[in-house]
């Protein structure tokens, strides 16, 4: 009997199996892979839960090659990201959708993108992602399989940062999510708004994110993200999200957003509307730190970080963190104001515009941009401390 190809059980390459094999390990993984004879009524069913396997694995499978030395990459000798490293794969689960390994109690999609060949380019977006990866794993803990990354740079199509793949990767994010979980989502782009469809916004505009084929397949709105993230999310799990994008101020929907003036004194404003829709959790805390508020533009500047291009609120939250352990959520949202106030004085001035805003930029209008905090239950936010 001829020999036959079969698929990895773990990542997914064909292999050539010898006529007689009942097991075969593959070179580029080491899984081994038994093998079923070819007429074998479950070969097809087999055939097909490995290729949904594959898709979710090549997803969160991440390899980083370090040392990392820095994490704001400005000049020389500064963060290095490639791949060399390879994470020792486990058995997948026998179930139809298995849940990677990288499930756990902490988690976090981290999203960058650039627009490359636009006139609306955006030079700081994945300088942002491996600002932002450096940060959870070498500060706070999280494991590098845990953490998917979605850029233009990546090699894998399922890690383009494209409308299909960013609604796949919030999903994946909330997947299976307990008690006692931390989810972080991070996004760096465009950020637009579309007139309100479904009368549960108090201005009478939905927020959106700009993925890189927006122009072709649309933006994800606020309603959407809402959805998939928040109103999952189980009791005793924490969402954090971190969006470096225009008109962000309520992205997520939350139910409550902190109105801070500059003296630090704060109220929660609710955010009811008339049909009164739920934008709450299944329990849990959901917290988004953005960029601006709705009516406001956000910025991609070198004023903060030297010579490497960065969103200003990706930079001044990471920065803030780590010059002040154990602060509490109002001391980083004053931080981070404060960071970016002092930065105009330098040249703070928006650098990859979109369409609806060059003649802003043309004409070196004034950029006012102060992140605000939004969160589905009120709490006091100068008791509070700040913990992913």
């Amino acid at each position: 009997m001829a020999s036959r190809r079969e698929r990895c059980s773990w990542c997914g390459v064909q292999l050539l199996v010898p006529a007689e094999a009942q097991s075969i390990r593959c070179s580029l993984c080491q899984a081994i892979t038994k093998v079923q004879p070819h007429d074998h009524p479950l070969a097809q069913v087999r055939d097909t839960i490995n290729h949904a396997a594959t898709r979710i694995i090549n997803m969160v499978s991440t390899t980083v090659t370090g040392p990392v030395s820095s994490y704001a990459g400005g000049g020389g000798g500064g963060t290095t990201y490639g791949y060399g490293y390879y994470v020792q794969p486990q058995p997948p689960r026998p179930v139809l959708l298995p849940l990677p390994s990288a499930h756990g109690r902490k988690r976090a999609v981290l999203c960058g993108v650039s627009y490359r060949g636009k006139s609306y380019k955006i030079k700081g977006s994945i300088n942002d992602v491996n600002c932002m990866r450096y940060f959870l794993v070498e500060k706070l803990g999280f494991p590098n399989d845990s953490i998917l990354i979605l850029t233009e740079d990546e090699t894998s199509p399922v890690k383009i940062p494209t409308k299909e793949n960013m609604r796949l990767a919030l999903r994946w994010l909330v997947q299976g999510c307990q008690a006692g979980d931390s989810l972080v989502f991070h996004f760096s782009g465009h950020g637009s708004q579309v007139p309100d469809s479904d009368m549960d916004e108090i201005d009478g505009f939905d927020e959106t994110l700009c993925p890189l084929d927006y122009e072709t397949e649309g933006m994800i709105v606020d309603d959407e993200i809402n959805e998939t993230i928040v109103r999952p999310l189980p009791k005793g799990a924490t969402l954090h999200a971190i969006i470096d994008s225009c008109y962000s101020g309520t992205i997520l929907d939350l139910p409550f957003v902190c109105k801070m003036n500059r003296e630090g004194y704060y109220t929660w404003e609710e955010q009811k509307c008339p049909q009164d829709i739920y934008k709450g959790t299944s329990g849990g805390l959901a917290l988004c730190f953005s960029a601006c508020n709705d009516n406001q533009i956000s910025v991609d500047t070198n004023a903060l970080a030297g010579n490497a291009a960065t969103g200003a609120l990706t930079y001044s939250f990471i920065q803030a963190v780590e010059n002040e352990p154990g602060l509490t959520y109002g001391r980083l949202l004053n931080a981070m104001r404060q960071a970016i106030r002092g930065a105009k004085t330098g040249g703070l001035r928006l650098s990859g515009p979109i369409a609806s805003l060059i003649n802003r930029a043309l004409f070196n209008t004034e950029i006012t941009q102060e992140p605000q905090l939004s969160s589905s239950d009120k709490f006091d936010i100068y008791a509070k401390q700040f913990l992913l």
